[in-house]
């Protein structure tokens, strides 16, 4: 049997839109087109749905990290004589790929983790995300728990508490008095500039707004107005502001927090928390992992006719040979499909044949350049970093691991209760913003050392001497794998390009980028238009919207 014909044919053979890769920016993109009344085909490569934003199996994360996923080789059908086919490869986005077992135990449970290849991920209760799902009705698909709670390291090893509201600073025992007056202060002055802002949108001045040299001054600039201790500013603008350059350096810190945009990020923490019954704090977590996200979008757009097909690698794009304009694909089949645009994942991209230069291919697509780096890891162990905690977040602030420590890394614990992992197992995700692997390397080794002890023969967690304070035991590192990925940021042209997942703690850049490349398609069309499921802002608030267990 030729190997064409394990490919079904795709029927019908022209569409509105072609999107290809499922990760979570092309989902919301087709789910909105799809919406919108656009005829949509959504294909990927793999057989899994979210593409670099997935949840998989040990194994199946082993094997896509260390895929480069060539091209098939196949001999197509050729294209019609006024059509130009340009070659579509795919780049690597994951380097410096380190992956080690200790236990084999953990293998042998690959099947019952859910690891997500772009961890660590949470929502804050308010972010965009949340209010997405709501307004897309797409979070039918998909159920939440909360994060326990959340930790920021203070330098000298120990693990200090977030407090998120009020009630919880005042319950506080690490905190002092007169640190618990600051916070609270903080808080008090935030809520009154949030609502005083509102106040003279409607026209009434009010005093409470905080100054414009103030708003437009560095974050760490009007802490220190405030007199706000080191331990406290480390906590607002680390662990609820979630900055990820040090804002100590001066100018030499490559992102300075403004205070507009600190205030910002303090609002959403605090409107997140008691948002909604079920959740405890500011933070959530989808059940089965981060992967249940794109896979609800997928789904949303299913319901309004946009055509799935896995399993099916494009190995051309499509021009007009005479005005050199976007025509459609080339499947693997050696089928030709046409759409009148064309979304791509960022692991894609196009290489000149001998009738096309570079020049004129770069007209109608551009592939971009690497805008960063970031490092991740995942580890796995048997125990939980604090035994009244299944779920956790961890903050380790710029300098507070190793002196010349320039970012903060990012820890995310999860347990069973999400079914991302076997029970009695916990899943760390760890990531870093860095200039180099080099560099990110560093970081996570040095988070790595700092959460767990090394794993000889015959240890088990509760034999462990090595001590995260006079009271905890370092959980045992079982398996882990660390890697760096390119980031790539999204671009508009005849071709769309989506962005890489990037280094923040949720979605709400992303959110802002994929939002803008589809008004930049579909200029005409809602994002999402209002239905009767968000007609009242009050239905936002009802906890019965969105599943979150307890």
């Amino acid at each position: 049997m030729a190997e064409t014909e394990s490919y079904p044919p795709i029927d019908p053979t022209n569409f509105d839109l072609i999107v290809v890769g499922t990760g979570l920016p092309e989902s919301i993109i087709a789910a909105a087109a799809s919406t919108a009344g656009k005829s949509v085909l959504h294909l990927d490569l793999n057989p899994h749905y979210g593409s670099h934003y997935s949840s998989l199996t040990l194994q199946d994360l082993t094997s896509f990290l260390n895929a480069q996923s060539p091209n098939p080789n196949i001999n197509p059908h050729q294209s019609d004589t006024d059509t130009t086919a340009i070659d579509v490869i795919t780049r690597p986005l994951y380097s410096d790929i380190e992956i080690s077992s200790y236990d084999d135990s953990v293998v042998e449970s690959s099947r019952k983790f859910n690891l997500d290849l772009a961890g660590p991920r949470v929502l804050f209760c308010a972010d965009l995300a949340v209010d997405l799902l709501l307004k897309s009705t797409a979070n039918q698909y998909v159920e939440f728990k909360n994060i326990d709670a959340s930790y920021v390291c203070d330098g000298n090893g120990n693990l200090m508490n977030v407090p998120d509201s009020k009630s919880a600073v005042f319950k506080d025992k690490t905190l002092k008095y007169s640190e618990k007056n600051q916070l609270n202060s903080l808080f008090k002055l935030v809520q009154g500039h949030l609502e005083a802002v509102k106040s003279v949108e409607t026209g009434v001045d009010d005093e409470k707004v905080i100054s414009e040299e103030d708003l437009d001054s560095p974050f760490v600039m009007f802490l220190d107005k405030m007199k706000l201790p080191p331990k406290i500013k480390s906590i607002i603008l680390y662990a609820i502001a979630m900055v990820d350059y040090d804002q100590d350096a001066g100018e030499s810190c490559k992102d300075v927090l403004r205070t507009r945009d600190g205030i910002d990020r303090l609002a959403l923490y605090h409107s997140s928390v008691g948002r909604f019954p079920n959740a405890l704090g500011a933070l959530i977590y989808p059940i089965y992992g981060q992967g249940e996200l794109p896979q609800a979008f997928c789904r949303r757009a299913a319901v309004k006719g946009c055509l799935y097909v896995l399993r099916m690698p494009v190995i051309s794009v499509l021009l007009h040979k005479d005005s050199g304009n976007y025509k459609g694909v080339k499947l693997v089949s050696g089928q030709e499909i046409t759409s009148n645009k064309l979304v791509m994942d960022p692991s894609f991209t196009v290489t000149s044949s001998p009738s096309e230069s570079p020049q004129d291919v770069s007209k109608f697509f551009d592939a971009g350049t690497i805008s960063g780096k970031l490092a991740r890891g995942i580890c796995i162990t048997k125990s939980s970093l604090k035994p009244d905690a299944s779920s956790c977040l961890v903050i380790y602030p710029p300098r507070s691991l190793y002196p010349d420590q320039a970012t903060s890394i990012r820890v995310l614990q999860l347990g069973s209760s999400l079914a991302v992992c076997p029970s009695g197992m916990f899943v760390f995700y760890i990531s870093v913003v860095c200039d180099n692997a080099l560099e990110g390397k560093k970081s996570l080794h040095a988070a790595i050392d700092s959460l767990f002890s090394a794993h000889t023969s015959g240890t088990t967690d509760s034999c462990s001497t090595d001590q995260i304070d006079s009271t905890e035991v370092k959980p045992t590192l079982l398996w882990s794998a660390l890697y760096v990925q390119d980031l790539f940021e999204g671009l508009m042209g005849p071709v769309v390009m989506t962005p890489t997942p990037d280094g923040n703690l949720n979605y709400n850049d992303l959110l802002h980028t994929t939002s803008k490349l589809f008004q930049q398609l579909y200029p005409d069309d809602e994002f999402f238009p209002e239905t009767s499921n968000t007609d009242s802002s009050d239905k936002l608030e009802d906890d019965s919207e969105v599943g979150i267990e307890s």
